[in-house]
C-alpha cells in the first residue's frame, strides 16, 4: 500500500527543531519563487526583454485585474501581499504533482521501528502550512482594518453596545473571523491532500490504467491547484475590502 499520512513526517533535526518533508518542499519552492522573481526583475531593467518576462508579466496583469475587480483603486497597496499569496500557494500546489514528490522514500527509525516516509511532500498538503497561511490572511486583514479606519471604528464592527441587535451581530462577526481561519486552512489542505491521495491510490491499484489515463488526471489536479489558489487569494481580497470600509 502507498504511504499516506495526514501530517508532515520528520526527516532530520536541526538544533532541536524537527524538519519535516513539507518544510523541505517549502524551502525548495521558496527558492524557486525567489529565482523567478529575481530573473523577472533583471529582465524588467533590460531594453530588449526575453519572452520569459512577457509571459510572467501577462500572468501578473491577469491576476492584477482580478484583484482590481474587488479592491479598485486600493489594489496597488495590497497586490504585493495578494500576489505573494497567489504565487506561493500555486507553486506549492503544483509542486506535489512533480514526479518524485511523494514517491521517493527514505527509511527512518520511528518508535523503535523502521518506516518508509516520502522525502518530499507538497507543503499545502500539510495542515500546518495552510493554517499559517490562513492565520496570516486573517491577521493581515485586521491590521489593514485598523490602519484604514482607526482603532475605534474598526473595533466597533465587533464590539457595539449601541443596541442589543448590534451587540449580538458584533459577537457573530468576531466568531466569524476565527471561523475563517479554520475554513481557509481546511479548504486548501483538504483539496490538495485529497488530490495527492487520489493519485497515490490510483497509481498503486490501477498501474496499467493510470499509465494510459494519467494525463487527464494530472490536468485535473493542475486545474484544482489553480482554482484553490484563486479561491484563497480572492477571498482574502474580499475580506480586505470589507475590512477597510466602514459598515453601513
Amino acid at each position: 500500500m502507498p504511504h499516506i499520512s495526514i501530517k508532515g513526517e520528520p526527516i532530520f533535526e536541526i538544533f532541536g527543531l524537527m524538519v519535516t518533508n513539507s518544510v523541505i518542499a517549502t524551502v525548495l519552492v521558496t527558492a524557486l519563487f525567489s529565482i523567478i522573481a529575481y530573473l523577472y526583475y533583471q529582465e524588467s531593467n533590460k531594453q530588449h526583454k526575453k519572452s520569459f518576462f512577457y509571459v510572467i508579466n501577462a500572468f501578473l496583469k491577469i491576476i492584477y485585474d482580478l484583484f482590481y475587480s474587488v479592491l479598485k483603486e486600493n489594489t496597488n497597496n495590497f497586490f504585493p501581499l495578494l500576489g505573494g499569496f497567489f504565487f506561493f500557494i500555486l507553486l506549492n500546489n503544483w509542486f506535489g504533482l512533480i514526479p518524485g514528490v511523494g514517491s521517493i522514500f527514505i527509511v527512518l527509525k520511528e518508535h523503535e521501528e523502521l518506516v518508509k516516509v516520502p522525502l518530499l511532500r507538497a507543503s499545502t498538503a500539510d495542515l500546518n502550512t495552510t493554517f499559517a497561511l490562513a492565520l496570516t490572511s486573517v491577521v493581515s486583514t485586521q491590521i489593514f482594518g485598523f490602519s484604514y479606519l482607526g482603532v475605534k471604528t474598526h473595533i466597533s464592527k465587533f464590539i457595539n453596545v449601541s443596541n442589543p441587535v448590534n451587540f449580538f451581530v458584533g459577537i457573530l462577526e468576531l466568531i466569524q473571523e476565527f471561523a475563517r481561519i479554520i475554513s481557509f486552512s481546511f479548504r486548501l489542505f483538504g483539496n490538495i491532500f485529497a488530490g495527492e491521495v487520489l493519485l497515490a491510490i490510483m497509481t498503486f491499484l490501477l498501474p496499467v490504467f493510470f499509465s494510459f489515463f494519467s494525463f487527464p488526471i494530472f490536468g485535473l489536479e493542475i486545474f484544482v491547484g489553480f482554482v484553490q489558489t484563486l479561491v484563497f487569494t480572492m477571498l482574502t481580497a474580499v475580506l480586505i475590502n470589507m475590512a477597510i470600509h466602514k459598515q453601513h
